[in-house]
């Protein structure tokens, strides 16, 4: 998926839960994306996070990032990676 579209989707999942209160904002953002998103889509938010592309990213999905479950990586990719 196109990396500026993802984060869109992960904005406008972010807008949505602004209205929400104030303890269920961030864990609304985690939850709907753990529920909603494939493993590819969360491991390309993870990459653009973990390499310092935040700027374009609402406040609460970076609050949201310790929620939601980072997928695990493929043994073939882990295996490819080490040698």
């Amino acid at each position: 998926m196109e990396r500026d579209k993802l984060a869109y989707m992960a904005n406008q999942i972010a807008t949505f839960f602004e209205s929400a209160p104030e303890g269920a904002r961030s864990d609304g953002v985690a939850d709907h994306i753990n529920m909603f998103w494939e493993p590819r889509m969360r491991t390309q938010l993870f990459e653009r996070v973990d390499s310092g592309k935040t700027e374009d990213l609402h406040p609460l999905v970076l609050e949201a990032m310790p929620s939601i479950r980072r997928p695990e990586t493929p043994l073939e990719q882990r295996a490819s990676k080490q040698g």
